[in-house]
């Protein structure tokens, strides 16, 4: 019998049947590089002039990473990992503590790696709600075919972290399925 004050179930935001790397969530699970990961936890960046990011926590079972999204036109993915400063050659804490700026290029891996872009932006949890931003500025380096990424971010006069990884092309993300929640 039809019940007026059933509550609907909500619609998901995106097409269960051509899902995309866009379309990733909490408990999403996707492969990448022979193995499946799992989304752990979406992270926001919103880069001012109504320009936003997201990128996801996600865990392989034997690696935990960071999964980058960019639609600027065409995607830019990244899948990264972080990384100790004492790894990449130049002293990149010191320049940034001291003048707020970063080396235009640098070495990491015995590769080198280009100055791409310098932005300031805030970032927070997908999870929490309200307007709990923290304020970030980070460079981006990558290497000279632009397959593999350095990012270095400072999130006060004192806490700078690094992260590197590698580009991924749309297509290496495959069998996309939705959270069972």
């Amino acid at each position: 019998m039809f019940n007026i004050f059933k509550k609907k179930k909500e619609e998901p935001l995106y097409d269960v049947t051509n899902l995309s790397v866009k379309d990733l969530d909490v408990g999403f699970v996707f492969d990448y590089d022979m193995k499946s990961w799992i989304v752990k936890e979406v992270l926001e960046y919103d880069w001012g002039d109504n320009n936003f990011t997201r990128e996801y926590k996600v865990d392989s079972g034997d690696e935990v990473g960071f999964l980058e999204v960019e639609d600027d036109d065409e995607l830019f993915i990244v899948l990264s990992n972080s990384i100790s400063l004492r790894k990449i050659e130049e002293d990149v804490a010191e320049k940034i503590r001291k003048k707020g700026k970063s080396h235009k290029k640098i070495q990491f891996a015995e590769e080198t790696y280009f100055l791409e872009e310098e932005s300031a932006g805030y970032f927070k949890s997908a999870a929490k709600k309200g307007d709990d931003w923290e304020e970030f500025i980070t460079w981006q380096y990558l290497n000279e075919e632009e397959t593999r990424v350095v990012s270095l971010t400072q999130w006060d006069e004192q806490n700078i972290e690094a992260s590197a990884g590698i580009v991924v092309k749309p297509y290496q993300i495959s069998n996309i399925t939705p959270s069972g929640n």
